[in-house]
């Protein structure tokens, strides 16, 4: 097999470790020459495999210390976690279970803990958001889309759902926007159904009402999953 096969080889495997947490956030990297025996490669392999991880910004080389998973995601449009996932289509469903608990609780949280202030700005935003649909613009539609459900993270007032949110934010707000306008584009009355879904999360937090937040979040997250199926 040629180097370049063997090295394609090697960083989709080390890449299915990262998806599935066999080296979660922070770990080190086996040396070199354990990753060369395990995988059955040259150490030359490995090496260049992992500097395109390295940089992707999926992992970090600390001189004299190895190579460790990074915790951080970049503040480019395009995460190296997002593309992974994109990359990795079998891992949207865990994208979208994983949205449909932590976006479940955090609509429930929002009701019931967040105040004035950030329910206004969910207000706010769910009324930009009826404006881009108004106008035609789903490129701003799905931006607003992704924003609004940052700011019900922000008002559920729960140290580690932020820390949640935080950390995959940039999967999440990339996967949201992908989603949103993937689904407007296929006709009027998904983006219809989209908006009519936002404005009954919308109601239900700044109406504080925890069960019929929770509830109208997985409806959303639920149909998102449907059409996505359909499609």
């Amino acid at each position: 097999m040629k180097t370049s096969g063997l090295v394609e080889g090697v960083l989709r495997r080390l890449e299915t470790a990262l998806l599935d947490g066999t080296y979660p956030a922070n770990a080190r990297l086996p040396s070199e020459r354990a990753l060369a025996e395990q995988y059955e490669v040259s150490r030359n392999t490995i090496r260049e495999a992992l500097q395109r991880l390295v940089a992707r910004g999926l992992l970090r080389s600390r001189p004299g210390a190895g190579v460790f998973v990074s915790d951080q995601l970049r503040t480019s449009t395009a995460s190296p976690w997002g593309q992974l996932v994109t990359d990795h289509p079998a891992v949207l469903g865990d994208v979208l279970e994983f949205r449909r608990v932590l976006e479940g609780a955090t609509a429930y949280y929002a009701a019931l803990r967040g105040n004035d202030e950030e329910h206004g700005r969910i207000r706010d935003l769910l009324t930009g958001l009826e404006q881009a649909r108004t106008d035609g613009d789903q490129a701003a539609e799905a931006s607003i889309d992704a924003r609004l459900h940052e700011a019900i993270a922000l008002a559920s007032h729960n140290s580690m759902f932020l820390h949640l949110h935080a950390s995959v934010l940039g999967i999440l707000r990339e996967h949201i926007t992908l989603n949103g306008s993937s689904l407007r584009k296929l006709d009027t009355e998904v983006s219809g159904q989209l908006l009519q879904q936002h404005r009954a999360i919308c109601l239900a937090i700044c109406g504080r009402r925890p069960e019929a937040a929770r509830t109208a979040m997985q409806a959303h997250i639920d149909y998102v999953v449907s059409r996505m199926e359909s499609a």
